[in-house]
Order: C-alpha cells, then structure tokens, then sequence
C-alpha cells in the first residue's frame, strides 16, 4: 500500500483509496519478513536484485498461500502464485 501511495497522482487518490479499503491486507509477521530477508539474498547472488518492496509482497503471496495478481510479472521471480493481467 505505501509503494502504491508513493507512486499514485492526486487526482487517483480517491478511486484508487476506495478500491484499496476493498480489500484484504495482511501482516508481516516474523516468518514473512524471514522469508523476504531470505528471497532478497537468494535471488541477490544469482544478480537479480528485485525492491524490498516487491520482495515483501512475494513472502506475503508465498506465506499465506494467496495469488497475487500484476502485471509486472518480470519483478517476480520467486516462488509466488501469479496471475499476469492480459495485455491491453
């Protein structure tokens, strides 16, 4: 949610808010943040360095077992469950 806020322009703010608040959200407790801190130096040696940001959303994705849907599907490289969105 903060990368989506740093990014968004002010005239989104209220669509992408509400659409926001749909949804559900979920912790990062020890063992996702583990697993981030893990992804981040596996993939870092094999030189495929990915944000913190990206790689805290795939140890979410990976630890609650959920998919995760984008349509960046080349910034995750991970383990996760992903549904790429069509191309428009």
């Amino acid at each position: 949610m903060a990368e989506i806020y740093a990014g968004m322009r002010p005239k989104e703010e209220p669509r992408t808010t509400a659409l926001l608040r749909s949804l559900e959200f979920y912790a990062i407790p020890f063992p996702v943040a583990e697993l981030a801190g893990r992804l981040k130096r596996q993939y870092g040696k094999i030189g495929r360095t990915s944000s913190l940001a990206d790689i805290l959303i795939a140890a979410v994705d990976i630890h609650y077992q959920l998919t995760l849907v984008t349509d960046n599907v080349k910034d995750f490289p991970f383990e996760a469950q992903l549904y790429p969105l069509p191309e428009s």
